[in-house]
């Protein structure tokens, strides 16, 4: 069992507590990740006078120390966030491709190395957050997660499992091995301790000097000679230039509730419209849903590539678009597939967490490095996993492969309000089942009215080019058992966490309190913090 209190009681001695100017609305405030170290990091924050705005931060600089396969402090983010006072914006910290870029045959095939690493964004989103929005000192907030990369933890049964999946591309980083196998050479077992002593001095830097602990001087210096001596692109002007950017909002609605996510380099739109064309199907029962759902999601996903024209994301985000497709669907105007294709649905990539405060501050960041452990290289002395950018990711959907170009992802993190009060905020990991997975939990949520951890819990599908895949875990997969098996081509999946992982707050308003949840088909939690 993980001894989170006595770790993190150590840390309360460092810790001075703040005045407190802001008028309690609530009466707790909540953070949902996917590690308890990480969750708990939010509360140690909350219990020392910070609002949302810096327990999200300390949480999320903790998941990079305690998940590095899935985030990090050499990957990209993306946030949005409503303040006590109602506004709602965001930040766009995505990687960005060097400006001495140059695509040589075969690399676009490159799926990590040096030459797939963009510029690091995560590391200039969360000091934006905290800068813009917080109340603690930066060094304070910071002190959860060099503490824990200082001292080591006790890794998780599924970090070990990712790790040793990507053992073999290790071969080709001796600092990779250095850092992510144990004191024989071999794959991390249960109960190893991993410590960071590395990774915490890199986060002392960024502590201390902000941005230029990361994007200037000592930091900045020895990435930029380990990946020009080994081929990648990233000067010290790029690492210099980078700026975290506000992130343009975009608006949808379902069932009287307003929709709010992120334009790209977020797939928001895509969120959008899913929830949209769900909100007017014609919904009898549960393989009705299923089915129906899988189509609304593969008619979206067809989109995809017209969310950077003015005039494709105006249709995208219509509501009268939305009708025409759901019609369609309600008629069954849709094609029986035959196709035995089976998908992969290997995504396993990325992390959430969402934060709420008792003042009304609320935070969904989602930060990842790419695929499993990025691009699988690390720097010697610096400690953390650098992010992929380019490569297969590079083009994409939107064929953005220009210097200067931040990478284009499915990451959608989404608030849900009703006459201006948040209701839901919501966000997921899970490569191109992130959009489904908000989706699916919002509809379970705001229109089934089922509570957010029966919502989260619930069996999800997918569609896109192929049959109908339902995920199968704890149990309920029988409502599909026969789903349609005369007409239609339908694939179970048997492994837990491939539909996205999903991690929410929502608002009972009978309590006045904020209820999170965390996504069984991970090892993440949710920390309550009442005074």
């Amino acid at each position: 069992m993980l001894k989170i209190n006595k770790l993190f009681f150590a840390l309360t001695i460092f810790v001075i507590f703040s005045c407190n100017s802001e008028k309690s609305i609530y009466s707790n405030s909540v953070v949902s990740s996917p590690h308890p170290y990480a969750s708990e990091a939010g509360k140690l924050i909350f219990s020392v006078g910070g609002n949302a705005f810096d327990a999200a931060v300390a949480s999320a600089f903790t998941l990079a120390v305690v998940e590095p396969s899935m985030s990090g402090i050499g990957g990209r983010l993306q946030a949005i966030f409503m303040t006590s006072d109602g506004d709602i914006s965001g930040v766009d910290a995505m990687t960005q491709i060097p400006e001495s870029y140059t695509k040589s045959e075969g690399e676009e095939n490159d799926s990590y190395g040096y030459k797939t690493i963009g510029i690091p964004g995560v590391v200039a989103g969360l000091l934006k957050l905290h800068e813009d929005h917080g109340k603690l000192d930066l060094e304070t907030v910071m002190k959860p997660a060099i503490y824990v990369a200082e001292n080591g933890f006790e890794i998780l049964p599924g970090e070990i499992k990712r790790i040793k999946g990507e053992v073999e591309d290790f071969n080709d980083f001796e600092s990779t091995k250095k850092y992510f196998l144990n004191s024989n050479s071999e794959p991390f077992k249960p109960g190893d301790k991993l410590i960071q002593k590395d990774l915490a001095n890199t986060l002392k830097q960024i502590s201390k000097n902000g941005n230029a602990g990361f994007y200037e001087g000592e930091v900045a210096q020895k990435i930029v000679q380990d990946i020009q001596a080994n081929g990648g692109y990233i000067t010290l002007k790029d690492l210099k230039n980078y700026k975290a950017i506000e992130s343009d909002i975009i608006s949808g609605d379902f069932n009287g509730y307003k929709i709010h996510s992120l334009n790209l380099p977020s797939f928001g739109a895509i969120t959008i419209q899913i929830m949209q064309i769900i909100d007017q199907l014609e919904i009898e029962y549960e393989e009705d849903r299923a089915l129906k759902i899988a189509h609304a999601i593969e008619k979206a996903y067809e989109y995809r590539i017209y969310q950077n024209q003015p005039d494709s994301l105006k249709s995208i985000l219509s509501k009268d678009r939305a009708k025409q497709i759901a019609d369609k669907i309600n008629n069954q105007l849709f094609e029986i597939s035959s196709n035995d294709k089976r998908l992969d649905y290997s995504n396993s990539n990325t992390a959430h967490l969402t934060v709420a405060d008792e003042f009304g501050n609320v935070v969904s960041i989602t930060q990842t490095i790419g695929p499993i452990m990025g691009s699988k290289v690390v720097t010697d002395g610096l400690g953390f996993l650098y992010n992929v950018t380019m490569g297969p990711y590079l083009g994409g959907y939107l064929g953005e492969d220009k210097p200067g170009d931040r990478v284009s992802s499915h990451v959608s993190p989404t608030l849900f309000t009703q006459n201006g009060k948040l209701i839901l905020a919501i966000g997921a990991a899970g490569g191109n089942k992130i959009p489904p997975a908000i989706t699916q939990v919002a509809y379970r949520f705001l229109k089934q009215k089922l509570d957010i951890g029966a919502s989260i819990s619930l069996p999800r599908v997918y569609k896109f080019n192929g049959p109908v895949q339902l995920e199968s875990h704890l149990g309920v997969n029988r409502f599909y058992n026969n789903l349609y098996e005369d007409l239609y081509d339908v694939e179970q999946i048997p492994e837990e966490g491939k539909f996205g992982r999903v991690n929410a707050i929502a608002y009972d308003p009978k309590k006045n309190k904020w209820i999170g949840a965390s996504d069984p088909d991970w090892e993440g939690s949710v920390s309550n913090y009442e005074q």
